[in-house]
């Protein structure tokens, strides 16, 4: 076992990564979503505090008996693929931003934002999953989990590369809404009177930094996984305690919270009666983009 992934003992280590993993996240998610009706909430970020405290439970479970693989397998398995329900929770409120400010500055509609990359974030979450019953198998039966990282790595590589085109496409986005430069006519504003939608508002400012951030969060977990992959279940990065704790658990932790505190059902909604009529004008018509 020792060779295969480092044994967390917690009544000797000065910083416990459990003990700020608590499952607050999950009541709390819960809880605005439903109170703000963002049933999309639920398969994403609630899902993923339920994966990650499973994931971090199992690890701490693992710590006290070594011997025991059970827990050793359900800590793979729930830390790799965990945070991915949470970057479809990113897609989404993109889709949702594009669809306050403008769908003319964006190269996708807010509708197809959420269609394929979530599409996307499913594959890498199924093929990631694959990857650790592989590596589980393999540890069950003895073996060097080797083939089963190798397929959690190939997982990773893809989300990596979604989150990063998706990075890209959503700079396009802002930078062609700042300086006015659509790439086409944003018709559903133009048939309700509007040459544009609703300005940058000071609570959408605090969302898209809250999003950013979030993001940022996440590509640098995706990053410290492929690292850790690539070098091997017995090598010098799995091995390090650290940089697990920091890298995986502490951005996924920032990750979850900045949602708690920056809650797309308050900061995404109209903020004053002029947002509300663009809003009501636009569901005449129609035109109003309708939510997951």
């Amino acid at each position: 076992m020792d060779s295969f992934y480092p044994l967390l003992q917690p009544r000797l280590e000065p910083f416990n990564p459990y003990h700020y993993v608590p499952t607050k996240w999950i009541l709390l998610h819960l809880g605005q979503a439903i109170r703000y009706r963002t049933w999309w909430l639920l398969p994403t970020a609630v899902l993923a505090g339920i994966l990650e405290v499973t994931g971090w439970a199992a690890r701490l479970w693992s710590s006290f008996t070594p011997l025991n693989l059970l827990p050793f397998k359900i800590q793979i398995a729930a830390t790799i693929v965990g945070p991915t329900p949470l970057i479809a929770a990113d897609f989404i409120i993109l889709g949702r931003v594009i669809r306050r400010l403008g769908t003319g500055y964006s190269r996708l509609s807010p509708r197809l934002y959420s269609i394929i990359f979530c599409s996307c974030d499913i594959i890498s979450l199924c093929v990631q999953a694959f990857g650790a019953l592989q590596a589980s198998a393999e540890i069950g039966r003895g073996e060097n989990p080797e083939h089963g990282g190798h397929i959690m790595l190939l997982g990773i590589c893809f989300q990596m590369a979604v989150l990063s085109v998706y990075i890209l496409l959503a700079g396009e986005f802002f930078a062609r809404y700042f300086f006015d430069a659509p790439v086409r006519r944003d018709t559903a504003y133009h048939v309700v009177g509007l040459a544009r939608g609703p300005a940058l508002t000071p609570r959408l400012r605090i969302m898209l930094a809250a999003l950013a951030f979030n993001t940022t969060c996440l590509l640098i977990r995706a990053i410290y996984r492929t690292l850790e992959l690539q070098d091997g279940f017995a090598g010098r990065i799995v091995s390090t305690q650290r940089y697990f704790n920091w890298l995986d658990g502490a951005m996924i932790t920032l990750a979850i919270f900045t949602f708690n505190f920056v809650h797309p059902g308050i900061f995404l909604a109209p903020q004053d009666k002029a947002e509300s009529d663009i809003e009501l004008r636009m569901k005449d018509a129609g035109l109003l983009y309708h939510r997951l």
